[in-house]
């Protein structure tokens, strides 16, 4: 007698970002979830108010998972720019918006590139911060934080990523994050050491 297919259990990520989607499918995959973004189960996005980006994170999972009734994850992640004291952290994704531009990530580099005209100190962190929640209610939220500190370029160059990955060049690979090869990249970009550090937190904690 054929053994019935295992099913695979989902989780909702609390993002509509199709690129984050694809890279941290593949860095759950150990795991064995499917990741599922909220806006294909009809969930708007939440509300954003924090200053910090695990606080943004924990809001974002909470909302996902109350309104899916699925465990949910979320990331929160930014560029923090040494020469502007940290910024724009949590209000990367609207970065260009600051300076007359729609949002996107292409303006986004564009408005980056901008502000940093005849700026010496270059030095910035990508970091990323994900939380996960067993349901809406759960009382210990896992935490995860990846970081990597690099060097905004003054022009940008590679394909493969997205946001500020052509400008963030990596001195340890000479290259910038969208020049790295897709496994390179999902290995040591800041989300990758995160979701390394998740899976890890998962197995422990959550079996």
């Amino acid at each position: 007698m054929a053994q019935a297919a295992r099913v695979m259990p989902t989780m909702v990520l609390a993002s509509n970002n199709r690129g984050k989607l694809e890279e941290l499918q593949v860095l759950f995959a150990p795991l064995g979830f499917k990741l599922v973004r909220q806006a294909e189960l009809g969930i708007a996005e939440a509300q954003e108010p924090y200053r910090t980006f695990v606080e943004n994170a924990l809001a974002k999972a909470r909302h996902a998972a109350q309104h899916s009734r699925l465990p949910a994850l979320a990331d929160d992640a930014g560029l923090c720019v040494d020469a502007f004291g940290g910024l724009p952290g949590v209000d990367t994704a609207f970065y260009a918006t600051r300076f007359g531009y729609a949002k996107g990530d292409d303006n986004n580099v564009r408005a980056l590139l901008e502000q940093m005209q005849g700026v010496e100190n270059r030095r910035a962190a990508m970091v990323s911060t994900l939380v996960a929640l067993r349901s809406a209610d759960d009382p210990e939220p896992l935490i995860a934080v990846g970081r990597v500190v690099g060097e905004i370029v003054r022009e940008p160059a590679g394909t493969n990523g997205f946001g500020f990955d052509p400008v963030m060049w990596l001195p340890e690979f000479g290259q910038t994050f969208a020049q790295l090869p897709v496994a390179q990249k999902n290995a040591s970009s800041h989300r990758g050491r995160a979701a390394r550090l998740m899976v890890a937190l998962m197995r422990e904690r959550w079996g």
